[in-house]
């Protein structure tokens, strides 16, 4: 990776935006992320969205849309994220109806034709874990694992968040060096254990469990592409802690 691309994962602020959408979008362009990666777009239409973005010198480098909407608004999202210029659409979750090993298993070849669809349409589908893909097998793989090594990488791309692949107690370095070459987008999510286990605390960028100069360090040698910064809860306003966490960046020397 030649130079770190910072964006944020626009969920972080997913209750800003829906106070002032416009408005919470020119803050992340202010504060200095490079790009935005997507979980709704605030009811505006394609070429208004494109044309806040372009005001502001946004990237619009991703978005997050589940399964059950590229199964039925599909070239509606192709639409979208074309004229936003979009490089990289990902599946962000699964319900849990389809967290179970014959169920995941049975989603696998629907993966490998949905990304070769998007790829058609000159974008790359992206898959998003949490902890359950490492929680459960399929064989001898973790369902994560089972998931890549049965589709193509001209279909199915990685987005790894870190936070949660640590979480599972595994090593994100690890992670990060199996997937080189086929790991474009790198959630950063930082967090601390909850005392006694339970639900995962994330915090800003570089106050919580991950090494994360370690992790950009192993991110670079794998050719990543957008380090993506998330929080999935923020104990003060998104806006400041999404703030907070660019400005630690910037200050160690990665934005």
């Amino acid at each position: 990776m030649k130079k770190d691309k910072i964006g944020l994962q626009l969920y972080t602020i997913r209750d800003e935006l829906a106070k002032d959408f416009e408005g919470s979008i020119r803050r992340v362009a202010e504060l200095g992320y490079h790009g935005v990666e997507f979980a709704g777009y605030g009811g505006m239409e394609p070429h208004a969205l494109k044309q806040l973005l372009d005001e502001v010198g946004l990237v619009s480098l991703g978005s997050h849309v589940g399964l059950a909407r590229l199964r039925e608004h599909f070239d509606e999202e192709i639409e979208m994220n074309r004229t936003l210029g979009t490089k990289y659409i990902v599946c962000p979750w699964l319900p849990e109806s389809d967290r179970t090993s014959e169920a995941f298993a049975r989603l696998i070849p629907e993966f490998e034709e949905i990304g070769r669809k998007i790829s058609e349409n000159g974008m790359v589908f992206g898959y998003h874990n949490h902890a359950f893909e490492f929680e459960s097998k399929l064989g001898d793989e973790y369902l994560f694992d089972a998931l890549f090594s049965r589709t193509s990488p001209a279909s199915l791309q990685v987005e790894l968040d870190l936070g949660w692949v640590q979480y599972a107690g595994l090593s994100p370095i690890d992670y990060i060096a199996k997937y080189s070459g086929r790991l474009p987008l790198l959630h950063l999510k930082d967090f601390r254990q909850a005392a006694g286990g339970g639900q995962i605390d994330t915090v800003e960028i570089g106050k919580g469990d991950l090494d994360i100069p370690a992790v950009i360090a192993a991110a670079r040698e794998a050719d990543v592409d957008w380090l993506i910064v998330e929080q999935d809860r923020c104990a003060q306003n998104p806006l400041d802690s999404v703030a907070e966490s660019f400005q630690w960046l910037r200050a160690n020397g990665f934005a």
